[in-house]
């Protein structure tokens, strides 16, 4: 499950993240109210995991904004407001759950469980293209021209992250935070390997690169010639 943390406490959002993560989930994270709308139209995530209290648009207002939208997204509310009212507010904003701080991870995980089986995602078809390479989220089988790729599952995580954004430009750094979970490790070069087989994979045997680099800066993904 791609899930989307929107969460202004970083040391909150490092232990989601490293949490989350470690139990097989897929995550990104955005910290400020006011970017949360765009990375979920840009990224699609299944489960948005909603702080109320944020700087420039609080959970509230986003959680209206994604239901009139109608995104086909999950919305799990986390709060440090625990009267029975704010629930009801949260939760009649389009919530499909409401989770009090400071909590047990273990209930994080029942909740996100029951989420996931409460009108399963996979009625969903989520998919991500870019030319004749597409990306099915819900199998996480990858395909050029038709032609199933043979990809093991960090391939697919970094070719996922590339395909989420067309031309946007992915330094090692972010690519290392989100797909290994590290934060900062200059002296690695596992991004650059993992890259070089996704070439080798998804580029070389179909005569145009998508995998393009930005010498210095990172990697991004293009179908352009």
């Amino acid at each position: 499950m791609h899930i989307l943390i929107v969460e202004d406490e970083k040391k909150v959002a490092d232990f989601l993240i490293r949490g989350l993560r470690a139990e097989g989930y897929f995550v990104d994270w955005v910290g400020d109210g006011s970017e949360a709308l765009p990375a979920l139209l840009a990224q699609k995530p299944q489960l948005v995991i909603l702080d109320r209290m944020l700087p420039r648009m609080d959970g509230l207002q986003i959680c209206r904004l994604i239901r009139s939208q109608q995104l086909p997204v999950k919305v799990l509310m986390l709060s440090a407001l625990a009267e029975v009212s704010d629930r009801v507010d949260g939760l009649k904003a389009g919530a499909d759950d409401y989770l009090v701080k400071p909590f047990a991870f273990e209930e994080l995980l029942a909740r996100i469980e029951a989420l996931s089986k409460r009108n399963p995602f996979a009625a969903v078809r989520r998919q991500l293209t870019v030319g004749d390479l597409e990306l099915d989220l819900d199998s996480m089988q990858a395909r050029r021209q038709g032609q199933l790729l043979q990809l093991t599952a960090k391939e697919l995580a970094v070719l996922e992250l590339l395909m989420s954004s067309p031309q946007k430009v992915f330094s090692r750094e972010r690519v290392l935070s989100t797909v290994w979970g590290i934060n900062e490790d200059p002296l690695t070069n596992v991004v650059d390997v993992y890259v070089r087989r996704l070439r080798k994979k998804v580029d070389e045997p179909f005569g145009q690169s998508y995998i393009r680099t930005l010498r210095g800066i990172g990697y991004y993904l293009s179908d352009e010639s």
